[in-house]
Parts: C-alpha cells; structure tokens; sequence
C-alpha cells in the first residue's frame, strides 16, 4: 500500500465523519444532518444495513434509505458515507451515487467476504473505502483486509479503529491502541480515524476516547450523533445529541502536524541518542552474559540459578522505583533481558 491518495483531498485533517448509528426514518437523517451541518460537519454518515445478532431485531432500513441520502446532499451539500457488507450492497450504493463506504469489524474479519467486496470495489476504483479492524485484536487480520481492497485498485483508502471484543474491560471495544500504532509505523501514509462510539459503548467516555486518539495522531473522528439517541433503533447508549457533539468538538484540542515542529524533533534527536546508548549498554551486558556462560560452562555449574536472579529482579525494580520509574515496567524489561542473557549462554553451549 505504497501509492494511496488522499481519502478527502478537499478536506482538511483531522476529518470528522458523523451520522447516526442507523437511519432509521427521512425525518431522523435530515434532522441529524442539517444540525450535524450546522456544526462544520461536511461528510455524514449513517447505516442502512446493519449486521445484527440475533433475528427480528432492525437490521436497517436498506436501499429506501438512500434517496434520504440524495436529500441530504441536495439540501445541506454534505457527502453521505454508508457501510456496505455485501457486493449487493457496494452494487446498490453505487447506483445510488455514493461513493464513500466503511466495511465493517465483523466483514473485515471473513477474507472471503473481503474478497468479494473488493472484487465488487474494483468496477469503480476512484471511490473512498475505510476499513475498520476486525472483531478480534489480530493486525494481520486488518491489514490482509486493507490489502485486498488495496489489490483491486482501490487507492483512496483508509482505516478505522473502533476497539477490539474483549470481556472484563471498561469499554465496549477495548482499545489496544497498540495495534493501529503499529499499524501505522507500517503504512505511514494510512489515514486511520478512530470510532469513539464504538469503543466507548457509553455517550460520556465518547470525548475523552476522541481527545486520547488526536493526541495520538489519529486522521480524524468517526462518531456517532443521532437527534434522539434515547429514541434510536441501534447503539442508543453511544450516540451523542448533535448539542452534544458541538459541545465536543468545541472542547475537543486540535494538534498541530508533528511534522512541521522543530521543537519537537530536536526532542526526537535527544530520543534517539538516549536509545543508541541504550543499546550499546545492552550490547555490553549480553556480551558480560557470554563470558558468564563459559565460566558456567567450565565450572559444571547451571546456566539459570533462581536465587540470583530474584536478587536482581527485585534489587532492580527497587532502583527503578527510587528513579521514578514504574516497578511493573522495569520488571518486564528485566525478565527480557533475563531471557536474553540465558538464550547466550545456552547458545555457547
């Protein structure tokens, strides 16, 4: 994914896309939508097909949906975004004039059915595609999906990351905000929005989730506002009020591009030189290892002695903690460099 253009080249980063869960009557869009453009928003987004688990409940209100689309383009000029799941559904869009989808976690984990969808995309390769991560935190997972849609042409392409399934955890999609870091340290040029909503689960952890991902340097915001969320069909307890996303947005900071700040990489500079020491103390270190393991060796004595390395473990988290430094994560770093250590001398066996 090395030749990507801009998702939105008439838009400034960082994009904010936002819409309701579900559209669920012409009313309900064009309400949301004329408030949501009264507050800056210039791309809406809402769902006409929603993948639910269990029958009977509302799976969306399908192609009727988008002439309230049509509607809102006509009356507030605002492109309209739609999540297809099916190559019916990437037909139907199309055909409806729109041209900026999101696939979402539960297609993005099935490479068949990302297989299918890209095969549907690449009839018309100009349009827009945002990628959401898969159910489960699996990056490759995500990334396979990426590429496929990449492979068919597709070349306005982006990413976005709504949380990952996991009990036992505050939110509804846990962030693991490991994962799209990585994932752009591969694919730098990636836009990657974060999905608030989603992983909140909850209206009021929507703001600072969407703070959290700015900071980070996220591409942009992809929320969920209905004009009655304690009325809504789907995801009532995430939704904001358009009030409400105002509210945010006017409190929300705005990051300037890391790039351009000098100050900043003359920080970076000083990073950089604190890791080549880092690693240069290291090499040492393993170096002192090796000429452990052959006087081990020589001596008849086993490699791993428990009572030693208890005595360093602890003496060292107990340095790190009198430095300021967290005791957990000194002992994880101490436990790597034991296993280093202990793979050196085995491997002067």
């Amino acid at each position: 994914m090395t030749h990507l253009l801009p998702i939105f080249p008439d838009v400034e980063e960082p994009f904010i896309i936002a819409g309701p869960c579900s559209a669920e009557s012409r009313q309900q869009v064009l309400d949301t939508a004329h408030a949501l453009h009264g507050c800056g928003v210039q791309i809406f987004r809402a769902g006409l097909w929603k993948p639910r688990t269990h029958p009977g409940s509302f799976e969306g209100v399908g192609a009727e949906g988008f002439s309230w689309l049509k509607q809102v383009k006509w009356e507030t000029g605002m492109r309209v975004a739609v999540e297809v799941a099916t190559p019916a559904h990437v037909r139907a869009a199309l055909e409806a004039g729109i041209s900026i989808f999101w696939i979402g976690a539960r297609t993005t984990g099935n490479p068949f059915a990302m297989q299918e969808m890209a095969d549907a995309l690449s009839v018309l390769p100009e349009v827009t595609v945002l990628v959401k991560n898969p159910l489960n935190a699996d990056i490759e997972l995500w990334i396979g999906a990426l590429q496929r849609i990449y492979a068919a042409g597709v070349r306005r392409l982006g990413a976005i990351h709504r949380g990952f399934s996991q009990t036992n955890t505050l939110y509804r999609n846990a962030p693991h905000w490991d994962i799209p870091i990585e994932l752009r340290r591969r694919y730098p040029h990636l836009p990657i929005l974060c999905d608030p909503s989603h992983m909140a689960g909850r209206n009021d952890w929507v703001e600072p989730l969407s703070q959290q991902a700015l900071n980070m340097g996220f591409s942009g915001l992809f929320v969920e506002v209905h004009c009655n969320p304690d009325e809504a069909l789907s995801d009532a307890k995430q939704q904001l009020t358009p009030q409400q996303f105002k509210a945010m947005v006017n409190r929300l900071t705005f990051r300037q591009n890391q790039h351009e700040d000098e100050q900043l990489e003359q920080m970076r500079r000083l990073i950089d030189e604190c890791d080549q020491e880092l690693i240069d103390v290291l090499k040492r270190r393993l170096n002192i290892a090796a000429e452990i393991g052959r006087h081990k060796r020589s001596n008849k004595m086993p490699v791993v002695q428990a009572s030693r390395y208890n005595q360093v473990l602890n003496e060292r988290i107990e340095w790190a903690i009198r430095q300021g430094i967290d005791g957990q994560f000194m002992r994880a770093i101490m436990q790597l460099v034991h296993d280093e250590a202990v793979k050196v001398q085995l491997s002067n066996e």
